[in-house]
Protein backbone atom coordinates (compact mmCIF):
# COMPACT_ATOMS: atom_id res chain seq x y z
CA UNK A 1 0.00 0.00 0.00
CA UNK A 2 1.54 3.62 -0.45
CA UNK A 3 2.53 6.13 2.36
CA UNK A 4 -0.59 7.99 1.76
CA UNK A 5 -2.84 5.45 2.73
CA UNK A 6 -1.02 4.05 6.29
CA UNK A 7 -3.10 4.08 8.98
CA UNK A 8 -2.15 6.48 12.48
CA UNK A 9 -0.79 5.17 15.55
CA UNK A 10 -3.66 6.67 17.56
CA UNK A 11 -7.63 5.64 18.70
CA UNK A 12 -8.62 9.34 17.94
CA UNK A 13 -6.75 9.36 14.60
CA UNK A 14 -8.06 5.63 14.06
CA UNK A 15 -11.61 6.70 14.57
CA UNK A 16 -11.26 9.65 13.12
CA UNK A 17 -10.44 8.55 9.92
CA UNK A 18 -12.85 5.71 9.79
CA UNK A 19 -15.49 8.62 9.97
CA UNK A 20 -17.05 7.93 13.39
CA UNK A 21 -17.74 9.05 16.81
CA UNK A 22 -14.88 8.98 19.81
CA UNK A 23 -16.83 6.61 21.50
CA UNK A 24 -16.28 4.59 19.14
CA UNK A 25 -19.21 3.92 17.30
CA UNK A 26 -21.80 5.84 15.42
CA UNK A 27 -25.20 6.52 16.67
CA UNK A 28 -28.07 6.97 13.77
CA UNK A 29 -31.21 7.84 14.45
CA UNK A 30 -34.03 5.03 13.49
CA UNK A 31 -35.30 4.89 9.62
CA UNK A 32 -35.37 1.63 8.49
CA UNK A 33 -38.16 -0.49 7.03
CA UNK A 34 -36.94 -3.02 9.00
CA UNK A 35 -38.55 -4.43 12.58
CA UNK A 36 -39.83 -0.85 13.56
CA UNK A 37 -42.53 -0.80 15.93
CA UNK A 38 -44.90 -1.22 13.43
CA UNK A 39 -43.65 -5.06 13.31
CA UNK A 40 -45.42 -6.73 15.77
CA UNK A 41 -41.71 -8.79 15.97
CA UNK A 42 -38.41 -8.58 14.12
CA UNK A 43 -37.71 -11.35 11.94
CA UNK A 44 -34.30 -13.08 12.40
CA UNK A 45 -32.33 -15.12 9.99
CA UNK A 46 -29.28 -17.07 11.90
CA UNK A 47 -26.67 -17.63 9.26
CA UNK A 48 -24.35 -20.37 10.41
CA UNK A 49 -26.12 -23.17 12.90
CA UNK A 50 -23.36 -24.33 14.87
CA UNK A 51 -22.82 -24.40 18.60
CA UNK A 52 -22.35 -20.43 19.05
CA UNK A 53 -25.12 -19.68 16.51
CA UNK A 54 -27.59 -21.97 17.95
CA UNK A 55 -27.29 -21.16 21.55
CA UNK A 56 -27.71 -17.42 20.98
CA UNK A 57 -30.43 -17.86 18.79
CA UNK A 58 -32.26 -19.45 21.61
CA UNK A 59 -32.52 -15.89 23.25
CA UNK A 60 -34.18 -14.01 20.21
CA UNK A 61 -36.17 -17.37 20.50
CA UNK A 62 -36.78 -16.19 23.98
CA UNK A 63 -36.98 -12.60 23.48
CA UNK A 64 -41.11 -11.42 23.41
CA UNK A 65 -40.29 -9.03 20.79
CA UNK A 66 -38.48 -11.11 17.68
CA UNK A 67 -38.63 -14.50 16.31
CA UNK A 68 -36.72 -16.76 14.46
CA UNK A 69 -37.38 -17.37 11.06
CA UNK A 70 -35.18 -18.34 9.23
CA UNK A 71 -31.90 -20.82 8.75
CA UNK A 72 -28.58 -20.81 6.93
CA UNK A 73 -25.74 -22.96 6.47
CA UNK A 74 -22.81 -25.12 4.76
CA UNK A 75 -24.48 -28.82 6.39
CA UNK A 76 -27.99 -30.09 7.04
CA UNK A 77 -27.09 -32.20 9.48
CA UNK A 78 -26.37 -28.36 11.28
CA UNK A 79 -29.94 -26.79 10.35
CA UNK A 80 -31.71 -29.90 11.61
CA UNK A 81 -29.91 -29.51 15.00
CA UNK A 82 -30.14 -26.38 15.42
CA UNK A 83 -33.96 -26.82 14.05
CA UNK A 84 -34.47 -29.01 17.31
CA UNK A 85 -32.84 -27.19 19.77
CA UNK A 86 -33.58 -23.96 19.50
CA UNK A 87 -36.53 -24.90 19.19
CA UNK A 88 -37.84 -23.25 15.74
CA UNK A 89 -39.52 -25.60 13.70
CA UNK A 90 -41.03 -23.64 11.05
CA UNK A 91 -38.30 -21.78 10.32
CA UNK A 92 -36.88 -21.79 6.21
CA UNK A 93 -34.01 -23.09 5.49
CA UNK A 94 -31.27 -21.99 3.46
CA UNK A 95 -27.97 -22.82 1.90
CA UNK A 96 -26.01 -19.85 1.50
CA UNK A 97 -25.82 -16.28 2.78
CA UNK A 98 -27.24 -14.42 -0.76
CA UNK A 99 -30.57 -16.44 0.15
CA UNK A 100 -30.72 -16.18 3.47
CA UNK A 101 -30.36 -12.16 3.32
CA UNK A 102 -32.76 -12.36 0.16
CA UNK A 103 -35.55 -14.04 2.39
CA UNK A 104 -38.40 -12.28 4.35
CA UNK A 105 -36.40 -11.35 7.72
CA UNK A 106 -35.93 -7.95 9.35
CA UNK A 107 -32.46 -8.92 10.62
CA UNK A 108 -29.34 -11.17 10.05
CA UNK A 109 -27.11 -13.02 12.88
CA UNK A 110 -23.56 -14.06 11.60
CA UNK A 111 -22.24 -16.97 13.67
CA UNK A 112 -20.03 -18.44 10.11
CA UNK A 113 -16.57 -19.04 10.98
CA UNK A 114 -14.56 -16.16 11.51
CA UNK A 115 -12.77 -16.20 7.99
CA UNK A 116 -15.94 -15.71 6.64
CA UNK A 117 -16.90 -12.60 7.98
CA UNK A 118 -15.79 -9.62 6.30
CA UNK A 119 -17.29 -11.75 2.84
CA UNK A 120 -20.99 -12.04 4.81
CA UNK A 121 -20.27 -8.43 6.77
CA UNK A 122 -20.31 -6.99 3.40
CA UNK A 123 -23.35 -8.87 2.05
CA UNK A 124 -25.35 -7.95 4.96
CA UNK A 125 -24.90 -4.10 4.47
CA UNK A 126 -26.08 -4.13 0.91
CA UNK A 127 -29.25 -5.85 1.90
CA UNK A 128 -29.74 -3.28 4.71
CA UNK A 129 -30.75 -5.62 7.15
CA UNK A 130 -30.02 -5.01 10.70
CA UNK A 131 -26.72 -6.80 11.46
CA UNK A 132 -25.20 -8.88 14.75
CA UNK A 133 -22.32 -10.49 13.87
CA UNK A 134 -19.64 -12.79 16.12
CA UNK A 135 -16.48 -11.62 16.82
CA UNK A 136 -14.28 -11.30 15.43
CA UNK A 137 -14.99 -9.19 12.14
CA UNK A 138 -11.72 -10.88 10.37
CA UNK A 139 -9.09 -13.16 10.93
CA UNK A 140 -6.24 -11.33 8.95
CA UNK A 141 -5.47 -7.03 8.31
CA UNK A 142 -6.83 -7.33 4.80
CA UNK A 143 -10.47 -9.18 6.12
CA UNK A 144 -10.36 -6.06 9.12
CA UNK A 145 -9.92 -3.45 6.12
CA UNK A 146 -12.49 -4.85 4.37
CA UNK A 147 -15.04 -4.84 7.28
CA UNK A 148 -14.08 -1.13 7.68
CA UNK A 149 -14.92 -0.18 4.37
CA UNK A 150 -18.39 -1.64 4.07
CA UNK A 151 -19.00 -0.27 7.95
CA UNK A 152 -18.89 2.69 5.96
CA UNK A 153 -22.00 1.53 3.56
CA UNK A 154 -24.21 0.84 6.69
CA UNK A 155 -27.80 2.94 5.67
CA UNK A 156 -29.41 5.70 8.35
CA UNK A 157 -31.26 3.15 10.69
CA UNK A 158 -29.44 -0.12 10.04
CA UNK A 159 -28.73 -1.84 13.47
CA UNK A 160 -25.11 -3.42 13.47
CA UNK A 161 -23.08 -4.74 16.45
CA UNK A 162 -20.73 -7.06 17.10
CA UNK A 163 -20.69 -10.06 19.68
CA UNK A 164 -18.22 -8.30 21.86
CA UNK A 165 -20.66 -8.91 24.90
CA UNK A 166 -18.74 -7.09 27.20
CA UNK A 167 -19.57 -3.68 25.79
CA UNK A 168 -23.32 -4.03 26.22
CA UNK A 169 -23.42 -5.86 29.68
CA UNK A 170 -24.77 -4.09 32.71
CA UNK A 171 -21.80 -4.50 35.42
CA UNK A 172 -19.52 -3.97 32.63
CA UNK A 173 -20.88 -0.95 31.84
CA UNK A 174 -20.91 0.39 35.52
CA UNK A 175 -17.09 -0.38 35.92
CA UNK A 176 -16.70 1.46 32.78
CA UNK A 177 -18.17 4.63 34.34
CA UNK A 178 -15.94 3.87 37.66
CA UNK A 179 -12.66 4.04 35.71
CA UNK A 180 -12.96 6.98 33.32
CA UNK A 181 -15.06 8.35 36.47
CA UNK A 182 -11.72 8.38 37.67
CA UNK A 183 -12.32 6.25 41.26
CA UNK A 184 -9.34 4.18 40.87
CA UNK A 185 -7.16 7.32 39.48
CA UNK A 186 -5.33 7.57 36.58
CA UNK A 187 -4.48 3.76 35.08
CA UNK A 188 -0.91 2.98 35.20
CA UNK A 189 -0.88 -0.58 33.91
CA UNK A 190 -3.07 -2.89 32.26
CA UNK A 191 -3.45 -6.96 32.47
CA UNK A 192 -5.94 -9.21 31.20
CA UNK A 193 -6.18 -12.98 30.91
CA UNK A 194 -8.04 -16.14 29.12
CA UNK A 195 -6.88 -19.17 31.10
CA UNK A 196 -9.46 -22.39 30.54
CA UNK A 197 -9.83 -25.59 29.54
CA UNK A 198 -9.92 -26.51 25.75
CA UNK A 199 -12.61 -26.63 23.34
CA UNK A 200 -14.78 -29.71 21.78
CA UNK A 201 -13.45 -31.62 18.55
CA UNK A 202 -16.48 -32.09 16.74
CA UNK A 203 -16.31 -36.06 14.94
CA UNK A 204 -17.94 -38.42 12.07
CA UNK A 205 -17.63 -36.03 9.39
CA UNK A 206 -15.91 -36.54 5.99
CA UNK A 207 -12.30 -35.84 5.52
CA UNK A 208 -13.08 -33.42 2.93
CA UNK A 209 -15.29 -31.59 5.66
CA UNK A 210 -12.44 -31.38 8.61
CA UNK A 211 -11.27 -27.95 8.44
CA UNK A 212 -14.32 -26.32 7.90
CA UNK A 213 -16.04 -28.57 10.83
CA UNK A 214 -13.21 -27.85 13.04
CA UNK A 215 -12.54 -24.54 12.07
CA UNK A 216 -11.80 -23.28 15.74
CA UNK A 217 -8.22 -25.41 15.48
CA UNK A 218 -7.12 -24.11 12.13
CA UNK A 219 -5.34 -20.24 12.39
CA UNK A 220 -6.50 -20.07 8.80
CA UNK A 221 -9.73 -20.14 9.45
CA UNK A 222 -9.82 -18.64 13.02
CA UNK A 223 -7.23 -16.46 13.52
CA UNK A 224 -5.46 -18.44 16.11
CA UNK A 225 -7.26 -18.48 20.25
CA UNK A 226 -5.95 -14.66 20.76
CA UNK A 227 -7.87 -13.44 17.66
CA UNK A 228 -11.03 -15.58 17.91
CA UNK A 229 -11.37 -16.29 21.82
CA UNK A 230 -9.04 -13.72 24.04
CA UNK A 231 -10.35 -10.82 22.06
CA UNK A 232 -12.90 -10.39 24.49
CA UNK A 233 -10.13 -9.19 26.70
CA UNK A 234 -8.99 -7.08 24.28
CA UNK A 235 -11.72 -4.75 23.85
CA UNK A 236 -12.29 -4.36 27.32
CA UNK A 237 -9.12 -2.66 27.08
CA UNK A 238 -9.38 -1.07 24.35
CA UNK A 239 -12.68 0.61 25.60
CA UNK A 240 -11.43 1.18 29.02
CA UNK A 241 -8.10 3.03 27.91
CA UNK A 242 -9.57 4.82 25.23
CA UNK A 243 -6.68 3.37 23.02
CA UNK A 244 -5.43 0.63 20.76
CA UNK A 245 -1.76 -0.32 21.47
CA UNK A 246 0.98 0.68 18.74
CA UNK A 247 3.60 -1.82 18.99
CA UNK A 248 3.07 -5.55 20.11
CA UNK A 249 5.98 -8.66 21.18
CA UNK A 250 4.88 -11.95 22.28
CA UNK A 251 5.55 -15.52 22.73
CA UNK A 252 3.13 -18.80 22.14
CA UNK A 253 3.76 -22.26 21.97
CA UNK A 254 1.86 -25.63 21.01
CA UNK A 255 3.35 -28.17 23.08
CA UNK A 256 -0.03 -29.67 25.08
CA UNK A 257 -2.53 -29.75 21.72
CA UNK A 258 -0.77 -31.83 19.23
CA UNK A 259 -3.88 -34.09 18.02
CA UNK A 260 -5.77 -31.68 15.69
CA UNK A 261 -5.07 -28.29 13.58
CA UNK A 262 -2.19 -25.85 13.76
CA UNK A 263 -3.39 -23.05 16.59
CA UNK A 264 -1.39 -22.36 20.05
CA UNK A 265 -2.41 -23.99 23.05
CA UNK A 266 -0.58 -20.85 25.21
CA UNK A 267 0.75 -17.37 24.61
CA UNK A 268 1.78 -14.02 26.18
CA UNK A 269 2.03 -10.69 24.78
CA UNK A 270 3.14 -7.45 25.97
CA UNK A 271 1.35 -4.66 24.03
CA UNK A 272 2.59 -0.85 24.59
CA UNK A 273 -0.05 2.10 24.72
CA UNK A 274 0.39 5.79 22.99
CA UNK A 275 1.68 6.68 25.72
CA UNK A 276 4.31 3.93 26.70
CA UNK A 277 1.81 2.28 29.70
CA UNK A 278 1.92 -1.38 29.47
CA UNK A 279 -0.37 -3.93 28.84
CA UNK A 280 0.20 -7.45 29.10
CA UNK A 281 -2.33 -10.68 27.88
CA UNK A 282 -2.06 -14.45 28.75
CA UNK A 283 -4.31 -16.61 27.36
CA UNK A 284 -4.15 -20.70 27.50
CA UNK A 285 -6.11 -23.25 26.19
CA UNK A 286 -4.78 -25.76 28.70
CA UNK A 287 -6.34 -25.25 32.27
CA UNK A 288 -7.53 -28.49 33.85
CA UNK A 289 -10.13 -29.37 36.65
CA UNK A 290 -12.57 -26.25 35.86
CA UNK A 291 -9.72 -23.94 36.50
CA UNK A 292 -10.28 -20.86 34.85
CA UNK A 293 -9.10 -17.04 34.94
CA UNK A 294 -11.12 -15.05 32.55
CA UNK A 295 -11.04 -11.16 33.40
CA UNK A 296 -8.91 -7.63 33.15
CA UNK A 297 -7.23 -5.71 35.67
CA UNK A 298 -6.68 -2.00 35.83
CA UNK A 299 -4.18 -0.82 38.23
CA UNK A 300 -4.60 2.71 38.93
CA UNK A 301 -2.66 5.88 41.20
CA UNK A 302 -6.06 5.17 43.77
CA UNK A 303 -7.05 1.56 43.18
CA UNK A 304 -7.26 -1.36 40.86
CA UNK A 305 -10.55 -2.92 39.35
CA UNK A 306 -10.77 -6.58 37.87
CA UNK A 307 -13.83 -7.49 35.62
CA UNK A 308 -15.14 -10.55 33.97
CA UNK A 309 -18.29 -11.72 32.92
CA UNK A 310 -18.86 -12.95 36.75
CA UNK A 311 -18.76 -9.47 37.81
CA UNK A 312 -16.47 -6.82 39.12
CA UNK A 313 -14.45 -6.08 42.54
CA UNK A 314 -12.53 -2.85 43.29
CA UNK A 315 -9.77 -2.14 45.80
CA UNK A 316 -8.79 1.22 46.80
CA UNK A 317 -5.89 1.84 48.64
CA UNK A 318 -5.67 -1.55 49.92
CA UNK A 319 -9.02 -1.72 51.22
CA UNK A 320 -11.52 -3.93 49.19
CA UNK A 321 -14.69 -1.70 48.60
CA UNK A 322 -17.29 -3.05 46.67
CA UNK A 323 -17.88 -6.88 44.67
CA UNK A 324 -20.72 -7.05 42.31
CA UNK A 325 -21.48 -10.27 41.18
CA UNK A 326 -22.83 -10.61 37.28
CA UNK A 327 -25.66 -13.72 37.82
CA UNK A 328 -27.23 -13.95 34.36
CA UNK A 329 -25.50 -14.11 30.87
CA UNK A 330 -24.30 -11.43 29.65
CA UNK A 331 -24.98 -11.86 25.85
CA UNK A 332 -29.12 -11.50 27.13
CA UNK A 333 -28.26 -7.74 27.05
CA UNK A 334 -27.18 -7.84 23.37
CA UNK A 335 -29.81 -9.40 22.52
CA UNK A 336 -32.14 -7.41 24.42
CA UNK A 337 -30.45 -4.08 22.89
CA UNK A 338 -29.99 -5.29 19.11
CA UNK A 339 -33.89 -6.33 19.20
CA UNK A 340 -34.65 -2.26 20.77
CA UNK A 341 -32.38 -0.99 17.60
CA UNK A 342 -34.28 -3.48 15.32
CA UNK A 343 -37.57 -1.96 16.60
CA UNK A 344 -36.55 1.84 16.65
CA UNK A 345 -37.19 1.76 20.91
CA UNK A 346 -33.38 2.99 20.70
CA UNK A 347 -30.99 4.81 18.15
CA UNK A 348 -29.64 2.26 16.14
CA UNK A 349 -25.75 1.77 16.25
CA UNK A 350 -22.40 0.91 13.62
CA UNK A 351 -19.96 -1.09 15.93
CA UNK A 352 -18.45 -2.68 12.93
CA UNK A 353 -15.71 0.23 13.89
CA UNK A 354 -14.57 -0.58 17.31
CA UNK A 355 -15.07 -4.09 17.01
CA UNK A 356 -12.75 -3.94 13.93
CA UNK A 357 -9.97 -2.32 15.83
CA UNK A 358 -10.51 -4.56 18.63
CA UNK A 359 -10.11 -7.13 16.48
CA UNK A 360 -6.57 -5.88 14.59
CA UNK A 361 -5.08 -5.45 18.41
CA UNK A 362 -5.67 -9.52 18.53
CA UNK A 363 -3.98 -9.63 15.22
CA UNK A 364 -1.07 -7.42 15.90
CA UNK A 365 -0.44 -10.09 18.97
CA UNK A 366 -0.17 -13.14 16.83
CA UNK A 367 1.26 -11.48 14.22
CA UNK A 368 4.31 -10.55 17.36
CA UNK A 369 4.24 -13.99 18.20
CA UNK A 370 4.42 -15.54 14.41
CA UNK A 371 7.12 -13.31 13.40
CA UNK A 372 8.91 -13.23 16.62
CA UNK A 373 9.72 -10.01 16.45
CA UNK A 374 7.85 -6.30 17.85
CA UNK A 375 5.41 -5.39 15.49
CA UNK A 376 3.65 -1.98 14.98
CA UNK A 377 0.20 -1.18 14.48
CA UNK A 378 0.99 0.66 11.10
CA UNK A 379 2.82 -1.91 9.86
CA UNK A 380 0.28 -4.71 11.02
CA UNK A 381 -2.71 -2.21 9.47
CA UNK A 382 -1.01 -2.76 5.91
CA UNK A 383 0.03 -6.42 5.71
Amino acid sequence: MSEQSKQPSTRRDFVKDAGVAAAGWTIIQPESVYGTPANPKTKVGLLGCGRRGSRVSQLFVKNANSELTALADLYDDQIDAARKSLPAPDAQAYKSAEAILDADIDAIYIATPPYMHPEHFELAVASGKHILMEKPVAVDPAGVRRVLAAAKNVKPGQMVMVDYQQRWGKDYRWAYEMVVGGEIGDIRMVRSAWLSGGLPVRKGHPESEERVRNWLFYKELSGDIIVEQNCHNIDVVNWFTGAHPVSATGYGGRVVRTDIGDIMDSLAVNYKLPDGRVYTHSGNQISTGGYRDVGEYFFGTKGVISTSRRGYTVNIQGRSESTQATKYNITDDVITHFVKGTRGEIPTENAAFFAAESTLTAIMGRIAIDLQREVTWDEVFNM
